[in-house]
């Protein structure tokens, strides 16, 4: 009787006292709809998914078609011509900046000018009617002329020179105060001084180029003629044409 008892008390007990099996299943029932619930993503617009890409823009405007180069020498400038190409044994345009490369040019084509007319001056000094020499066609040579000319022709013709160089200063130089000293201006092309009455100038890049070469050419040629002259003449005393036997 006892045991029957205490066994129907156990079992009322057991009735109400709480199931393991069931809090487990239950606290693996929320951790799966902890993790299971779906979060909700911002939509993208097709919009921040393209990247936009901006044209690309030259570092330097083209300047009579001419584009800096830094892979080529002196920066791609004309005057490389056949057979000899590129010609700089010295080793003079090696390490230039763009400022430096354009001042190197800018000499050397100036040069190349001023001895296309010294060589024409040569000639027509030493065997043309001149102011100095009248008719008189047989006169100094031309390495002797400057002492016997004159003063009050000789003003004249040197403030005309000054003045052509301060404009051509005030043109393509940076103004001394204002950037570094001899540097050109970054929108000046060497030797463009914009002189062209009759012109002679071409539109496209490709045109310009093969006159810049020509001109580069007989420039470096009439630096070599005037010089020859200069010297030929300090040896022998004669004129030009008349060492050549006219």
């Amino acid at each position: 009787m006892k045991l029957a008892i205490l066994s129907a008390t156990l079992g009322a007990a057991c009735a109400f006292a709480p199931s393991s099996t069931s809090s487990i299943k239950a606290s693996s029932s929320l951790r799966m709809s902890e993790t299971e619930t779906p979060v909700a993503e911002a939509p993208v617009s097709i919009e921040e998914e393209q990247e936009v890409v901006a044209p690309e823009v030259p570092a330097v405007a083209p300047i009579n078609g001419w584009v800096p180069d830094a892979s080529l020498p002196l920066y791609g400038l004309p005057g490389a011509t056949a057979p000899f190409g590129f010609f700089d044994p010295l080793g003079f345009s090696k390490g230039l900046q763009l400022t430096g490369a354009k001042r190197v040019r800018e000499a050397e084509i100036m040069h190349g000018r001023v001895a296309m007319m010294a060589t024409i001056g040569y000639l027509i000094g030493e065997s043309t009617p001149t102011i100095t020499y009248g008719m008189n066609v047989h006169h100094t040579i031309a390495n002797n002329q400057i002492p016997e000319v004159p003063g009050t022709v000789l003003f004249p013709f040197f403030l005309a020179i000054n003045i052509i160089e301060a404009l051509r200063a005030s043109i393509g130089w940076v103004e001394p105060g204002l950037g570094p000293v001899f540097t050109l201006r970054e929108s000046y092309y060497p030797g463009d001084i914009r002189f062209d009455p009759l012109g002679f100038k071409p539109k496209d890049g490709k045109d310009f180029e093969n006159m810049q070469n020509k001109e580069l050419n007989n420039g470096r040629l009439a630096m070599l003629a005037a010089a020859g002259m200069c010297v030929q003449e300090q040896i022998n005393g004669k004129g030009i044409l008349e060492n050549l036997g006219f």
